[in-house]
């Protein structure tokens, strides 16, 4: 295996004009009718909803949990959302409040959202929601570190982190609004894939800017260029700034004239988000009955 430093030091350099101009290519697209529908109907099952805030509470947890498992009550047949996303304290919470669904517990770890603690406590936090239920672990890279060029520092901690996983799925939050250039984009997710991450994930939604299409774009070609190395499939999910059921869908023509119809699915792609969820509905409901709800019709966060 290629040392840390020679997986960075391997990444291309990123055309950020040819990035910029293929985006905008790719977001003139149309889709229309039965494949808007589609689309919709795939954004919605791709869902992660979230919350994150310092004023989260077991009460605010289970009324997120209802929202994810009762979303569309009047419109059965409809997919239901990927995941619910919390903080370490609430995993056991929506653990309970998701019980006899397919929605999966999500839990942020490793000092989110800077990830300034030590690794040893990262892994106990990683080992503690693991046990009290989560699905998937949403890990931040040190970004630290790896501006400092400490990649063997970095690699070794997602490696560390995704053992401790066991059988949990691994995300890895670049917080590419602290990465500065697209160039350290590609260079974190080239080592963060490497290191054994199931996702590479955009953003804490604590930084701005968030998912950028044009960093969502590197991020995707990374795991293409991965994929057809190893041939290991790595999973993305783009967070913070998406709010729209119209910027999803572009976001999902940019993954399928990248990576292809394999990734168009919640194993592979999912949306950080939760007021997306309102307006994904709205429109679902508009292509089907051609008249608009409001967005609190469905549910009020």
């Amino acid at each position: 295996m290629n040392s840390p430093t020679a997986i960075v030091e391997a990444a291309p350099p990123i055309d950020e004009v040819g990035v910029n101009e293929r985006v905008a290519r790719l977001f003139t697209r149309s889709i229309k009718k039965e494949a808007k529908l589609r689309a919709l109907t795939m954004t919605l099952s791709m869902l992660d909803l979230t919350t994150l805030e310092g004023k989260d509470s077991p009460g605010k947890v289970k009324q997120l949990c209802y929202k994810a498992a009762h979303l569309h009550d009047v419109y059965p047949g409809l997919p239901m959302v990927a995941a619910v996303c919390v903080y370490p304290s609430l995993v056991s919470v929506a653990r309970k409040a998701l019980a006899g669904t397919d929605i999966k517990v999500a839990s942020v770890a490793t000092a989110f959202p800077s990830g300034m603690t030590a690794l040893k406590l990262k892994l106990e936090e990683v080992k503690q929601v693991v046990e009290d239920g989560a699905d998937e672990v949403d890990m931040v890279l040190s970004r630290g570190r790896f501006l400092r060029g400490d990649y063997a520092y970095v690699f070794d901690e997602i490696a560390a982190v995704k053992t401790a996983c066991g059988p949990a799925h691994l995300k890895v939050i670049l917080e590419t609004g602290e990465l500065v250039t697209l160039d350290n984009v590609r260079r974190a997710s080239d080592l963060a894939m490497a290191a054994g991450a199931d996702f590479i994930k955009t953003s804490t939604g604590k930084v701005s800017p968030a998912a950028t299409p044009p960093v969502v774009l590197v991020m995707l070609e990374a795991i293409r260029d991965y994929y057809f190395r190893t041939g290991r499939k790595v999973g993305m999910k783009p967070a913070g700034g998406i709010k729209t059921a119209k910027q999803a869908i572009q976001y999902l023509v940019m993954v399928r004239e990248t990576l292809g119809q394999a990734w168009l699915t919640p194993d592979r792609f999912r949306f950080g988000a939760s007021s997306l969820a309102n307006d994904v509905l709205m429109q679902i409901v508009k292509q089907t009955t051609g008249v608009y709800q409001s967005g609190d019709y469905f549910s009020i966060d």
